[in-house]
């Protein structure tokens, strides 16, 4: 992933694409910062992952027609690229139904624990857990 996002830098620099660019320069930063920090690195699509999972929530602090919030989902939109392939709602509930089926009389809790390691940065979790409450009701 490092040395893609380097090719794709030098893209974006010969590109002129100035937001592209800032976004995949951050991104980078983030990558060996978690190479160097003191604590164990976590997996480079965890880093992307989380972090655009924080752009998601940052989103809600902007109204709808902020520059910022233009920006920031710009830069979403650029970082998607690298996610994995997105889940459809139909597949979760699957996973869910699976989930209940295995284990009688499991609560929301439970049923959340081991859907979300099939769903890291592929689904939204609270959506997910809205469908998990919907299953289980």
């Amino acid at each position: 992933m490092f040395d893609k996002i380097t090719e794709d830098i030098k893209k974006a620099m010969f590109a002129k694409d100035k937001e592209r660019l800032d976004a995949l320069r951050y991104y980078k930063s983030l990558l060996i910062e978690n190479k160097t920090a003191k604590t164990a690195p976590i997996a480079e699509m965890d880093v992307l992952i989380k972090h655009v999972k924080k752009l998601r929530d940052s989103l809600e602090s902007f109204p709808p027609e902020n520059e910022i919030r233009k920006k920031t989902e710009r830069e979403i939109i650029i970082l998607s690229e690298y996610m994995p392939t997105q889940l459809s709602e139909d597949v979760v509930r699957g996973y869910i139904q699976e989930i209940i089926a295995k284990t009688p009389g499991v609560n929301a809790g439970l049923v959340m624990k081991e859907l979300s390691p099939k769903i890291k940065g592929q689904f939204d979790s609270k959506i997910a857990n809205e469908l998990v409450k919907a299953a289980l009701s």
